[in-house]
């Protein structure tokens, strides 16, 4: 089989619905099959899966354990050559899955890849960047972000002036959408389930450089993501009162305590 389209839902029922609309939209000529996972979201999700994509494999988790859990479900039942992990947030494009697929196929040295990501009005997302210094949550979440000099390291972070018109490596690539051939996933291993909500992403992209494969960005691949970061929606200190921030905090603590004193991975073209 040639590409396994793996989706996470969690009480997302419309966008999830709305996806799978997208993903049939387009008859890809590839064999493929789509995997859903519901991390108990109980908001219907399953009836409509079975009423509606009867051809979709479902797969129920018994309790929410998070993004990395929650995927290395449906990791663990795909038999693609390459697996797709695909939020329920993202609008697929016309020929973006086989564009990346045949941008997979051409490049053998690639492990994990992502492609170009468009804010619902068309602009660029900012979906790949460098991997983060210990402060730079704290950046981007205070005040201090709005610093000059510290504005400039962000921007630097986010990789704002990057040609995002042009295919390139990246250190990490957004888990909005990655594409990760299955080999290369033997070796380095599926997403770490400490990371319940953030840093999962960046953890992974670390492992595959790490193991000497390669993390691309993939520009003529494009996908809309309806993308809100919910744990930068309020302060840290009135946030920290919120799950989704909580989470993020705990991540961010666990990512740099597992690479704490170790050298970045080397970034090869």
């Amino acid at each position: 089989m040639d590409l396994s389209i793996i989706i996470l839902n969690y009480k997302t029922k419309g966008l999830l619905k709305q996806c799978l609309k997208g993903i049939k939209l387009f008859s890809l000529p590839l064999e493929y099959e789509i995997i859903v996972v519901d991390n108990s979201s109980g908001d219907g999700t399953e009836k409509m899966i079975r009423e509606e994509f009867s051809q979709v494999k479902f797969i129920q988790a018994g309790v929410n354990r998070g993004f990395s859990a929650g995927y290395n479900l449906g990791m663990k039942e795909a038999r693609g050559k390459y697996f797709l992990l695909l939020n329920p947030d993202i609008a697929v494009l016309d020929k973006a899955i086989l564009g990346i697929y045949e941008f997979m196929e051409a490049n053998l040295r690639v492990g994990l890849a992502g492609p170009k990501l468009l804010n619902p009005d068309g602009t660029v997302q900012m979906s790949i960047m460098k991997f983060p210094t210990f402060f730079m949550p704290i950046y981007r979440r205070t005040f201090l972000g709005k610093i000059p000099w510290i504005k400039n390291r962000v921007n630097d972070y986010l990789m704002v002036k990057w040609d995002h018109g042009a295919s390139g490596p990246a250190d990490w690539v957004l888990g909005g959408c990655m594409i990760a051939r299955k080999k290369a996933i033997d070796e380095v291993g599926l997403l770490d389930e400490r990371f319940f909500l953030y840093f999962d992403d960046t953890d992974w992209c670390w492992r595959f450089w790490q193991s000497n494969w390669q993390v691309y960005y993939i520009a003529h691949a494009e996908m809309v993501h309806y993308h809100r970061r919910e744990s930068a929606e309020s302060p840290v200190l009135r946030g920290i009162f919120n799950r989704t921030t909580r989470e993020h905090i705990k991540s961010w603590i666990r990512y740099f305590l597992k690479y704490r004193g170790k050298s970045l991975p080397e970034i090869k073209n």
